[in-house]
């Protein structure tokens, strides 16, 4: 999979920073296929306009803000690691993405008033379990990973009625479930086990398994048989089957990958931003070819 990844600096004396334009922002960016959906979408439906990627660097932050407020902008996605830092440089947010703490779409007004932001990953994580609903009890659920997605993962898992909700995280204690939230409890990478036996979905939302992690997993080969008979989700869609999904799927375990969602929050984006339907099979047809 070939594209151009651009730091902020690059974009911004590109020549399509003058133009019509959306952004991916992440920092790192170089696994993002979005570019690629987007792009496809916005030809399908003649929209003149192009979406980059971006790798905007922390101190770049500033830079970016000012630049969200010029004519050829028109609108962002938001990954890691800026769902939660970008939060308070918009105007308006979604009661989604404010009950989140974490955006992950921004949109720019036709009129150049307003920065509007949104959090399309609850949607876009909890379409692709609507296909396996038999094989879940809604009773416990394992959440590894404790950024930006993982807010949207808990909001949506609240959303569908589990009835309990264990995430893990390497600094339990500096993690507070939110208030008036009992049955939300956080433990470490040496507890997760524990909570296993009675759990229907494992889920990782954190970077491991792509990029740089791409040989790493939330579960080590020694607690593989703990996934046997759940539901195991790996947001990571590139690659399309992860260490940790590979272990899943060794175990019994039933495997969704990270692609799904990331079309599905991609389509919710795109309707936000244009008010055309998404080609969904279209854009899912292209994608698959990139692996």
């Amino acid at each position: 999979m070939q594209q151009t990844i651009y730091s902020f600096d690059e974009f911004r004396t590109s020549n399509y920073s003058t133009s019509p334009h959306y952004l991916v922002v992440g920092h790192p960016i170089s696994h993002s296929l979005s570019p690629v959906m987007h792009n496809l979408a916005l030809r399908h439906h003649g929209i003149e306009a192009k979406y980059v990627a971006v790798d905007l660097n922390p101190k770049s932050i500033a830079d970016f803000t000012s630049w969200m407020n010029r004519d050829s902008f028109l609108g962002c996605n938001i990954t890691i690691p800026y769902k939660r830092q970008l939060f308070p440089l918009v105007d308006s947010v979604s009661p989604e993405a404010e009950a989140v703490g974490a955006i992950n779409t921004i949109k720019r007004n036709p009129e150049g008033t307003e920065l509007s932001a949104f959090n399309t990953d609850i949607y876009g994580f909890q379409k692709p379990l609507e296909e396996y609903r038999d094989k879940l009890d809604y009773g416990r659920a394992i959440l590894f990973g404790t950024g930006g997605a993982s807010l949207a993962v808990q909001y949506a898992l609240e959303e569908q009625g589990f009835e309990e909700i264990i995430i893990v995280s390497r600094t339990p204690d500096r993690i507070q479930p939110p208030a008036g939230n009992s049955f939300t409890r956080v433990v470490d990478y040496s507890q997760w086990q524990e909570f296993a036996d009675e759990a229907c979905l494992i889920i990782n939302s954190t970077p491991l398994g792509m990029g740089k992690y791409s040989e790493s997993s939330v579960v080590n080969q020694q607690d593989a048989d703990y996934l046997m008979d759940t539901v195991c989700y790996d947001l990571v869609y590139n690659p399309m089957e992860t260490k940790f999904l590979k272990l899943a799927k060794t175990s019994g375990a039933v495997t969704i990958n990270g692609l799904d969602m990331l079309i599905y929050q991609g389509s919710r984006s795109f309707e936000i931003w244009t008010g055309y339907t998404f080609p969904f099979d279209l854009v899912k047809n292209e994608l698959l070819t990139h692996f």
